[in-house]
C-alpha cells in the first residue's frame, strides 16, 4: 500500500506513474484530492472546536466557583460536543474512503523501470549459456515425459481434472532432487534460513502480500468457514497458498524487529495452488500452467537503504540455480505495464526450452519496497531513532521446480528418447545419470 502522506504531497508524480502502468489516474484515484481535503478540513474544525470547548470548561469552572450563571456556557459545550462528534465521524468516513482507494492502487514503479504497455516493452538485461544443438528434432517435455512413463496427464485429469500431472519413479525422484538441490544451495551457500510454513493462510495474510482483495479469483478459497465475502479480512478462514511468499512474508506481520536483525533471508519449498483464472486455452499442454506445482521461494526483509542491493543479490541467487544446472536463460527487466500489482521492480528469469523453441519464465524476482510492509504492518527500529519504519520486502522463485524439471527434459534430451541428468543433480538422484523408459502400470 502506498503511503497516504506521499500521495498527498506528490499527487502529480503518482498520477504520472499510474499512467506508466497503463492506468487512468482519474479512475484509480477517484476523488482522492477532494476526500482528502474534506478529511483535513474536518480534523482542523475538530481541533478548533475542542480548543473552544476547553476554554468554555475553564469558564464554567470559574463561574461556578464565583457563584455566577454557567447555563449558557454549559449549553454551548453540549452543542460543541455534538458538533465535534459529527465532524469526527465525517473525518473517519473520509479516511475509510481514502484507505479503500489506497488499497486498490498498485505499487509505483522505480525510476529505472522501462515504460511499456505489456510484455513487449520488457528489456533484455542479460543472456547466459549456449542453447543446445541437436542432430534430431527436439521434442516438448510432455512428449518426452509420457514416452519415458514418468509423467501421466491422463490419470491426473481423471482424479483431479485438467492442469494436473502425476509423476512416477525416476521422474518423481527428479522433482524431489531438484527441490533438495535448490534448498541446499540457498541455505548452504547463499545464507537463507529454511522455513516450512503452513500451506493454508487466512485473508489477512493474503491482503498483506497484495493478493486480496483484487485477485481473489486467482486463488482457491476453502469453504470451511463459509464463502469468501469480498472486502472482508478474516483471521479464521482459509485459502490454499498461491506461493510461499504469502505465509513467509506474513511471519513478521504486525511485528517490529531491530535494525541489527536485518537483512533476514528465508527460503521455503511448498506446493502452490492457482486457479489460473483468465488463462483458458493458454498452455493447455504440459506442465507450464498447472493448478498445483512445487516451488522454492526466496523471501527477504531489509532496510530501505539495502533494498536495491538485496534485490540484485536475490536475483543472482536464482540465476545460480540455472547456471549450476547448465540451463540457458535470459534476465528480463519487466516494464511498467507487465509488473505485478505489488512490485516496484521485477526481473524475470526465462529459461530456454528447445522443444518449444522459446524462452519461458521460471522465476520472478521482485522488490516491493515498503508496499507489502504497510499492508502487513511490518516494521523495524532504526538504531538511535525514536520512531520505527517500515521494512522493505523482496521475493523471487529460486526456482519453480516443475518448470526447472521440464527445462531439464527439453535441454538434456537425447536422440534415443532418454534424458541426461545434469551433473549437479546426480548425487541427489542416488547416482542415476540418465532417465530411461521405465515400466508402469
Amino acid at each position: 500500500m502506498i503511503d497516504l502522506a506521499f500521495v498527498r504531497a506528490n499527487l502529480p508524480v503518482v498520477e504520472e506513474r499510474l499512467r506508466a502502468r497503463g492506468m487512468d489516474p482519474a479512475v484509480a484515484l477517484g476523488d482522492f484530492a477532494t476526500i482528502d481535503r474534506e478529511r483535513r478540513d474536518a480534523i482542523t474544525q475538530v481541533e478548533t472546536l475542542k480548543a473552544r470547548r476547553n476554554k468554555l470548561t475553564e469558564e464554567i469552572a470559574r463561574l461556578r466557583n464565583s457563584g455566577g450563571d454557567a447555563t449558557a456556557a454549559t449549553e454551548e459545550t453540549r452543542s460543541l460536543k455534538a458538533e465535534v462528534e459529527s465532524l469526527e465521524s465525517r473525518a473517519t468516513a473520509a479516511d475509510d474512503r481514502l484507505q479503500t482507494i489506497l488499497k486498490s492502487i498498485p505499487n509505483l514503479p522505480q525510476d529505472d523501470v522501462p515504460v511499456g504497455a505489456d510484455e513487449h516493452g520488457n528489456r533484455e538485461e542479460k543472456v547466459w549459456g549456449d542453447k543446445p544443438s541437436f542432430n534430431f528434432n527436439p521434442r516438448p517435455h510432455w512428449e518426452i515425459g509420457e514416452e519415458l512413463n514418468i509423467l501421466d496427464f491422463n490419470r491426473a485429469a481423471k482424479i483431479s481434472g485438467s492442469r494436473f500431472v502425476v509423476h512416477y519413479g525416476s521422474g518423481a525422484r527428479l522433482e524431489r532432487a531438484l527441490a533438495n538441490f535448490m534448498l541446499d544451495l540457498h541455505t548452504g551457500e547463499h545464507g537463507y534460513t529454511e522455513v516450512l510454513p503452513p500451506y493454508m493462510v487466512n485473508s489477512k495474510s493474503l491482503f498483506g502480500t497484495g493478493q486480496l482483495p483484487k485477485f481473489a479469483e486467482d486463488l482457491f478459497h476453502c469453504d470451511d468457514k463459509g464463502p469468501y465475502v469480498p472486502g472482508e479480512l478474516q483471521d479464521g478462514d482459509h485459502w490454499l497458498i498461491p506461493t510461499a511468499e504469502v505465509p513467509v512474508t506474513n511471519l513478521l506481520r504486525d511485528e517490529t524487529v531491530d535494525e541489527a536483525q536485518l537483512s533476514v533471508s528465508f527460503c521455503a519449498y511448498t506446493p502452490c495452488f492457482r486457479s489460473e483464472a483468465g488463462s483458458y486455452g493458454k498452455d493447455v499442454r504440459g506442465m507450464i500452467r498447472q493448478h498445483q506445482f512445487q516451488k522454492v521461494e526466496l523471501v527477504k526483509f531489509t532496510t530501505p537503504e539495502r533494498s536495491k542491493e538485496e534485490h540484485e543479490a536475490l536475483t543472482r541467487h536464482a540465476e545460480t540455480v540455472l547456471e549450476r544446472l547448465g540451463l540457458p536463460y535470459r534476465r528480463m527487466l519487466l516494464c511498467t505495464g507487465d509488473m505485478g500489482f505489488a512490485s516496484s521492480k521485477t526481473y524475470d528469469l526465462e529459461v530456454w526450452l528447445p522443444g518449444q523453441e522459446l524462452y519461458r519464465e521460471i522465476s520472478s524476482c521482485s522488490n516491493f519496497g515498503d508496499f507489502q510492509a504497510r499492508r502487513a504492518n511490518i516494521r523495524f527500529r532504526p538504531a538511535g531513532a525514536k520512531r520505527s519504519e517500515y521494512v522493505h520486502t523482496l521475493n523471487g522463485s529460486g526456482l519453480a521446480v516443475g518448470r526447472t524439471y521440464l527445462a531439464i527434459l527439453e535441454n538434456y534430451q537425447q536422440a534415443d528418447g532418454s534424458v541426461r541428468v545434469p551433473e549437479a543433480l546426480i548425487p541427489y538422484m542416488n547416482g542415476q545419470a540418465v532417465l530411461t523408459k521405465q515400466e508402469r502400470l
